[in-house]
């Protein structure tokens, strides 16, 4: 059996995505197993997914620095024979670890991340709108190239979803997101809650990460007895079991909606700096079910959401009406 190397150094939101493609080449290639190396806390992701390794790297800890990723590498090829190396993030870590193999005489290949044509998408002047390669596509290429067949058209759930919830419609919502321009704002955020509530047989579970935002979304409960709060309450594994028995997910372009949809579950997407153009559209979603102000001509002013607004008036989230937001929701919910 080959042994692929699979090394993607990142936020939660984009290891999930790598999660579905792994599958899939895992599905079309039985003579395969990949060991995917990733960080330290995200192996609940990997979980019960045959021939799938994870592999925990400690980018702050063992691991930090190019000594540390020379231990890394040394680990790995001490507990794998390893036949080739599929780079999945191309920044310097996963550089420095892939080319110690490729020295070693091991295949390797590396995401094209299409800098060139995002950069033309989110620039502020002669802007080219136009839906690019996906990133699920632009990592399923990664394994295509060492000769590993994969098909990306189909988008079966990765993980069964959970059917042990009460007989209520239930409903997450995740505000927030690593930068302001990917934010819904929280006066906005509380009307669609405010109108989510007074749906009958109806649960919303507000979702998050840190503790200002377990804060904010405590405050906010507190004044709608009906919504329960589940960020920083539970491990990453139980909120994954949560996650699988929502009837729709309420995202912005952040780890939420790919979460989500590891499990099928229909996510309605708010984007605000960002686009759905740029790939990142979560696995199998529709861009049916994403919200946006589709009439600034400045949207897409950015790929990640990194970039302060550049008009000063956040137009792109400020002009995102609650009500279009509640309505796509019960058309999703049903």
């Amino acid at each position: 059996m080959r042994t692929i190397l699979a090394i993607r150094f990142s936020a939660m939101g984009d290891v999930a995505m790598t999660i579905p493609v792994m599958k899939l080449v895992l599905d079309a290639n039985p003579d395969i197993q990949i060991v995917f190396v990733t960080n330290k806390n995200w192996g609940a992701l990997c979980a019960n997914i045959p021939r799938l390794i994870f592999f925990p790297a400690d980018l702050k800890g063992a691991h930090k620095g190019f000594k540390g990723l020379f231990g890394l590498f040394r680990s790995i090829r001490q507990a794998y024979h390893i036949d080739a190396v599929a780079d999945l993030h191309q920044v310097l870590r996963s550089q420095i670890v892939r080319t110690f193999f490729k020295l070693s005489g091991k295949r390797v290949a590396v995401i094209d991340k299409g800098r060139a044509e995002k950069k033309a998408l989110a620039r502020q002047e002669n802007k080219i709108l136009r839906p690019l390669t996906s990133t699920i596509e632009r990592y399923a290429a990664v394994f295509r190239e060492l000769g590993l067949a994969v098909d990306v058209a189909a988008t079966p759930p990765v993980f069964p979803r959970s059917s042990s919830k009460d007989s209520n419609r239930w409903i997450g919502l995740a505000p927030f997101a690593t930068y302001r321009e990917k934010t819904y704002p929280l006066d906005k955020i509380e009307q669609v809650l405010a109108a989510l509530v007074q749906q009958p047989a109806t649960t919303v579970l507000l979702m998050g990460g840190g503790a200002n935002e377990v804060a904010q979304l405590t405050a906010l409960a507190a004044k709608y007895p009906t919504a329960e709060v589940i960020a920083g309450r539970y491990t990453l594994p139980e909120e994954l079991v949560i996650i699988s028995q929502l009837d729709v997910m309420i995202s912005m372009d952040s780890a939420n909606m790919h979460l989500a949809s590891l499990f099928g579950v229909p996510v309605v997407s708010v984007w605000g700096a960002t686009h759905p153009f740029a790939g990142f559209m979560g696995y199998g979603q529709s861009i049916d079910n994403a919200v946006q102000v589709n009439d600034l001509s400045c949207r897409p002013c950015s790929i990640f959401g990194n970039k302060p607004c550049f008009r000063g008036d956040h137009a792109c989230m400020e002009w995102l009406a609650p009500e279009a937001v509640v309505s796509k929701v019960l058309s999703v919910a049903g």
